[in-house]
């Protein structure tokens, strides 16, 4: 079992050593997009929320 684990960690390790992180820059364009797009759909909802909340009004 004791060697199952170390295998598994040195499997971790070396995976970990592939992979490519982002800079900072990337980082902070990607978390800058994520936010607009987050935005973007809030106000779309509440824009479609309030329409269809009025147009129920006008209904009933």
């Amino acid at each position: 079992m004791k060697d199952k684990i170390v295998n598994f960690v040195n499997d971790v390790v070396k995976e970990m050593k592939k992979v490519t992180w982002p800079t900072q820059e990337e980082l902070k364009e990607s978390t800058t997009i994520v936010i607009v797009v987050c935005l973007a759909i809030s106000v779309f909802t509440y824009a479609v929320d309030i329409g269809l909340t009025e147009l129920f009004k006008a209904i009933y």
